[in-house]
């Protein structure tokens, strides 16, 4: 686990995708564990997503997709999070993915996919338990393109509702 600060996740809702429902519970759930979540909203590109890891300086990059894109967003996704020293990260992908899916993204290098109707618990779990510590906590040391100044203004930071925060409740029980 990430010793010396909160594991920081970027939530995002790739590519044409409109529905953000369950991305709010979990965003919700993640939160509730303790996380630092940075949610970004709907309908991101893949640069949008590795500007806001970067930005945020997660140590999760999470996607949540119900569009059915998945595949190809992961395959333009995965070269940018490599080219941008994001590899170490944990990649996780979640939402309406079908079974036969599931080993491509692995693949393409997702650390774990978790299909509509995992559990909360199971999402917090795995990411607690497979974090990756960065170098830079341990030693002090900025972030590769970091700036002593500190992290740029993240993208957006979207409350959730009381609709998300009763689902999270009730999912979580």
């Amino acid at each position: 686990m990430n010793a010396g600060r909160t594991i920081r996740v970027v939530l995002a809702k790739p590519g044409l995708d409109g529905h953000d429902q369950g991305a709010k519970v979990v965003a919700r759930a993640l939160l509730d564990a303790g996380f630092d979540v940075h949610y970004t909203g709907l309908r991101q590109s893949p640069e949008q997503v590795r500007d806001a890891a970067l930005q945020f300086d997660a140590d999760v990059i999470a996607l949540s997709s119900m569009a059915g894109a998945h595949l190809a967003f992961g395959e333009r996704l995965k070269p940018l999070l490599e080219q941008a020293g994001l590899q170490d990260k944990l990649w996780i992908f979640g939402g309406n993915i079908p079974v036969s899916d599931h080993d491509a993204l692995r693949a393409l290098g997702f650390d774990a996919v978790f299909a509509t109707g995992s559990k909360l618990d199971a999402i917090t779990d795995f990411i607690k338990a497979n974090v990756k510590a960065p170098p830079e906590a341990a030693s002090g040391r900025l972030p590769p393109g970091g700036a002593a100044s500190g992290p740029a203004e993240p993208v957006a930071r979207r409350p959730l509702g009381k609709d998300a925060q009763d689902k999270s409740r009730a999912r979580s029980n």
